[in-house]
């Protein structure tokens, strides 16, 4: 699975520099923007059938899945940083990193215990 979701951003990424190109930079924001939400869904379908694979192998209900979150953040960190930056400079990245630590402190605080 993760070697097709990776030959499919490999190809998605081509296209979306060959459509920049035949383009030009006018587009260059809802390009970048499309092939983000593609990579955002690439990750979550990642995650969901990790996920899934540990809620039905464990019974604490995945006790490492914060883990693979965070390990998944970090890597698709570098890659939206870098477009970020280019695209708005320091609010840019100031943003994707909130967002990055919005889906890791969700995570954590829904997995706190309900009741003490």
């Amino acid at each position: 699975m993760a070697d097709d979701d990776e030959r499919e951003l490999r190809q998605d990424l081509s296209a979306t520099i060959g459509a920049r190109r035949d383009l030009g930079p006018a587009y260059e924001v809802e390009l970048v923007e499309s092939f983000l939400d593609r990579i955002d869904a690439t990750v979550l379908r990642r995650v969901d059938a990790e996920l899934a694979r540990r809620m039905g192998d464990d019974d604490d209900g995945g006790g490492s899945s914060p883990f693979i979150v965070a390990i998944v953040s970090l890597g698709t960190g570098i890659p939206i940083t870098a477009i970020a930056g280019g695209i708005a400079d320091l609010p840019g990245i100031i943003t994707a990193w909130v967002g990055i630590v919005g889906v890791n402190a969700a995570l954590a605080l829904g997995r706190r215990p309900s009741g003490r």
